[in-house]
């Protein structure tokens, strides 16, 4: 049985000004949420703060547990939990196999069975013969792929997704999140996805929590300011 997610009584703020106040939240195990809202209205801080990399100026207060347990004292890498942004972060001088080798779990052990797991990922993404290629020798849809893979590799606990599609157009967007959703549905994993586009959240196929625009003067955070500068993988 997969990891649940709560997020309960969850104030954002900057300052005086608040982003998300009273905000709770339970994302069962193999459960996609969506949370919608426009850019500034602070669900890319939300999913920073849950994955422990909230920008300084920004102010968090409540809880997040992940069955159970309160991921806040923890440190990052000890949460279980898997972000993927909306660009891919695969490492460029690494082979495909190498960017999936680098995520995959300890318990896969001696390098047959583990060159072994990577080769069976491939076939089941479609891209069976790729593992020498480097990343930019891929379409933008099998990095993304590729990208996916290697972060469920990890076997985080839960999944959080920020404006994943974004930097696709309308039919390759369309193609990368059937592909995605088919994966978090086949894995059973607890999915927590922040985007403005509704098409996204009808993909996702699950709840859908809607954000309320920032008001009139009071200006948002911009996404790119909501977390801490992006390191090249975040990994469970």
């Amino acid at each position: 049985m997969g990891s649940s997610l709560c997020l309960t009584h969850v104030r954002l703020y900057a300052g005086v000004r608040t982003l998300i106040d009273a905000f709770d939240v339970t994302v069962a195990s193999g459960e996609c949420v969506a949370v919608l809202g426009p850019q500034g209205s602070g669900k890319s801080a939300l999913l920073a703060w849950i994955a422990g990399s909230l920008a300084p100026g920004l102010k968090a207060r409540g809880r997040a547990s992940i069955d159970g347990e309160d991921i806040l004292a923890l440190a990052p890498a000890k949460r279980g939990v898997g972000l993927m942004f909306d660009d891919d972060l695969l490492f460029p001088q690494m082979t495909v196999a190498g960017n999936l080798l680098f995520a995959l779990v300890p318990t896969v052990r001696g390098r047959a069975a583990r060159h072994a797991a990577v080769e069976r990922t491939l076939r089941e993404i479609g891209l069976d013969g790729c593992a020498e290629l480097y990343p930019e020798a891929l379409s933008n849809d099998e990095r993304a792929r590729v990208s996916l893979m290697r972060t469920l590799s990890a076997q985080p606990r839960v999944l959080l997704l920020d404006e994943p599609f974004c930097r696709f157009d309308a039919a390759l967007a369309d193609e990368v999140r059937r592909f995605t959703f088919a994966q978090l549905r086949r894995c059973g994993i607890a999915t927590l996805l922040a985007t403005r586009e509704r098409a996204d959240a009808e993909a996702a196929g699950g709840r859908v929590v809607t954000l309320a625009p920032v008001e009139t003067g009071a200006p948002g955070v911009p996404d790119e300011q909501a977390r801490e500068p992006r390191r090249r993988v975040r990994l469970a």
